[in-house]
């Protein structure tokens, strides 16, 4: 039988009877020779400075201006077909992009005009810098709430709107720095600390408070709570029931159904996305043109109000360096950075597994870090690339990131142009909008699957969920993270 270890089972060194060859464990390495091997392969996993070896100063000029903009590689190959299919996708998204901005620019307890600013300089700088060919740049709904939550924590936006207004820009900017520095440093792999189960929780509880939030509008309420946890919601909605106007609730439900049915049509016939994707700026014009016949804002109807036409004014000199409140902007930026990378981030890997394509993190990483510390100059807050906006970007057949440039263009003609017809337009549409996009991002069936597979994973979905919906959003993140380290 050959030799036998001490089981009676057949030596692994018996050659003779196994087959199986002797292999020499590798000598021990020096543990700083060790250290570097393992940073390198995390931290330089593809080496991006192997591309420059050997070549001549003029080339690795040119190949870094092509690594840091990506679309002097892929542009000299743009075609006149690529052109059509950007265009159509850019004015799809287009039509989406402004009435969401305008709508999550007022989550944000910001002023309108500021989602419109949001959605023409970011996309362009994306478009410059970004590896992705389908994401599409925007403002999002969880960090226009995250934002507002944290600011409006220390500073009313009512009472004080100029200071919460320069601490938006400036933690804004942070954000941008944050993301920029975690680009440069190839310090990516931390966001993989929000696992999946972190995510879908966190953003189902973010999901639910914005949905309870968005009742104010749908009540017509004039007053409402800053707290985001659902008791002080709920209460605050109860305890207003003599305050309800069933004009502005009829006109929301109504709203709704419609931009749910588009929804359903969409899922159902995938041909016809571009229903779904113009179904919030048809609410728009709809809702405008009955408020303005019917004269609702006379009868309790609330209105957005004029808008300030013209293209972003520079905003540089309103970031507060020095306030009082700096230590809240840096906190505020820095959170709402990781929310906005792990969105940004996904969105842009998962659809590029569709199309069989690579994206580099860290690259991504740069790219929304300078459209932010770009945006926060020039009237802009938060951004990255909701999943929303990048599924009907993708539906809509887009080629490259021309898209964003289109989209960005067809904003800026809104913005010289038609701001003075967004009047009318009820604020209880905005809220319909809203909340039909929030649904979305409630994704039960992922939480039950998630029970099915791995409990652990539930119980870090569920405390995320949990945490958000009766504490806060930073408390739901926190609690997510803790039980994920936890778990581990």
């Amino acid at each position: 039988m050959g030799n036998a270890d001490n089981y009676g089972y057949p030596s692994l060194m018996d050659n003779h009877t196994t087959g199986i060859h002797r292999v020499e464990i590798p000598p021990p390495q020096p543990f700083f020779k060790s250290l570097k091997n393992t940073l390198k392969e995390t931290l330089f996993p593809d080496d991006p400075l192997k591309q420059f070896k050997n070549q001549k100063p003029l080339r690795k000029f040119i190949l870094g201006v092509q690594y840091l903009f990506p679309i002097f590689e892929w542009g000299s190959r743009y075609s006149f077909g690529f052109f059509k299919a950007d265009l159509i996708a850019g004015i799809t998204i287009a039509s989406l992009a402004i009435p969401q901005g305008i709508s999550y620019a007022k989550l944000g307890n910001l002023p309108p005009i500021l989602g419109l600013y949001s959605s023409f300089i970011p996309p362009l700088v994306y478009a410059l810098m970004g590896s992705s060919r389908d994401l599409a740049v925007g403002t999002v709904a969880v960090g226009s709430l995250l934002m507002a939550s944290m600011l409006g924590a220390q500073v009313n936006p009512v009472e004080n709107p100029t200071l919460y207004l320069h601490l938006a820009f400036t933690a804004t900017f942070f954000t941008g720095l944050f993301e920029l520095a975690l680009g440069f440093f190839r310090l990516g792999f931390i966001v993989d600390f929000l696992s999946h189960a972190t995510i879908v929780g966190f953003m189902g509880g973010a999901a639910t408070v914005v949905i309870l939030q968005q009742l104010k509008g749908i009540l017509g309420l004039q007053h409402f709570t800053h707290a985001t946890d659902v008791i002080s919601v709920l209460r605050s909605v109860f305890a207003q029931t003599h305050a309800w106007r069933w004009e502005s609730a009829v006109l929301g439900f109504c709203f709704l159904f419609y931009l749910m049915l588009a929804k359903f049509l969409s899922q159902k016939r995938p041909k016809l996305f571009w229903v779904s994707a113009m179904a919030p700026l048809t609410s728009v014009i709809l809702g405008t043109i009955l408020v303005y016949i019917t004269h609702a804002e006379k009868h309790g109807v609330a209105v957005i109000g004029e808008l300030k036409k013209g293209i972003n004014p520079p905003s540089i000199m309103d970031l507060s360096f020095g306030s009082k409140y700096m230590t809240t902007a840096i906190k505020t930026g820095i959170v709402t950075g990781v929310i906005a990378l792990a969105e940004g981030i996904a969105v842009g890997r998962s659809f590029a597994m569709f199309k069989n394509y690579h994206i580099d993190g860290n690259k991504e990483m740069i790219a929304f870090g300078m459209m932010n510390i770009v945006g926060s100059c020039t009237s802009c807050y938060l951004t990255t690339g909701p999943f929303s906006r990048s599924a009907v970007n993708f539906n809509a057949g887009c080629k490259t990131a021309v898209s964003n440039i289109v989209m960005a263009l067809a904003v800026m003609v809104t913005l010289l142009l038609l701001t003075p017809l967004f009047h009318f337009t009820p604020l209880v549409v905005l809220s319909s909008i809203i909340i039909a996009a929030m649904l979305g991002l409630i994704d039960y069936n992922a939480a039950i699957h998630l029970w099915h597979v791995d409990k652990f994973d539930f119980l870090v979905c569920m405390s995320a969920y949990i945490g958000v919906v009766f504490g806060n959003i930073e408390i739901g993140l926190v609690m997510a993270v803790t039980t994920t380290t936890t778990t581990s």
